[in-house]
């Protein structure tokens, strides 16, 4: 889901223009991946960091059931996409901005924000709402938006999780439409 998504997002930036757009790939464990990551960007002095994931939720919060064969675990409770950007960033201001640019642009597009990460029973998971109408959230410990030498933003697209959502993020309407918000950002 991630790789086809950062793909589609990398050909729309490409076909608006944007030719400096590169696609950094993860690979090996996740921690030296995001290092790899971040230190790529930062060598390139690349003027924007965009991290594109799909979100689950904590194990305490997943049902099990059984599909074609094979038990597997889901959380129909939470969906939706959010964004994160960390205080820690040397560029926070720019953060900021972007994310609430792309947050606006997927609100337009009919998508929702899941607003469960500012809940109490998120326990460590708990996160500050920065900005309500777009769906903003604080994650600064994390290091590929506090180590970037450049705006950095992280968008979950969704709920990997979520069985009907998972269902729609493999769609290539929905996938575009996160590309095409994410394009419009960088626009503007």
């Amino acid at each position: 889901f991630n790789l086809k998504l950062a793909t589609v997002i990398d050909g729309k930036l490409r076909e608006a223009g944007f030719n400096r757009a590169h696609l950094l790939l993860a690979n090996g464990d996740a921690i030296p991946s995001l290092v790899r990551r971040v230190a790529k960007a930062n060598a390139m002095s690349a003027d924007l960091l965009l991290s594109v994931h799909h979100d689950s939720v904590p194990e305490a919060f997943k049902t099990k059931w059984e599909f074609g064969g094979q038990e597997r675990a889901y959380s129909d409770r939470f969906k939706g996409h959010s964004i994160f950007i960390s205080r820690d960033n040397v560029d926070y201001d720019g953060s900021l901005a972007f994310a609430k640019l792309l947050g606006a642009g997927l609100k337009a597009r009919g998508l929702e924000y899941t607003p469960h990460y500012k809940e109490a029973f998120m326990g460590s998971r708990r996160r500050i709402l920065v900005d309500a109408e777009t769906g903003v959230y604080r994650y600064d410990q994390l290091l590929i938006l506090r180590t970037a030498h450049m705006p950095s933003v992280l968008l979950e697209a969704g709920s990997i999780v979520h069985r009907d959502e998972e269902v729609l993020m493999g769609s290539e309407e929905h996938q575009s439409q996160i590309a095409c918000a994410v394009t419009e950002a960088v626009e503007q």
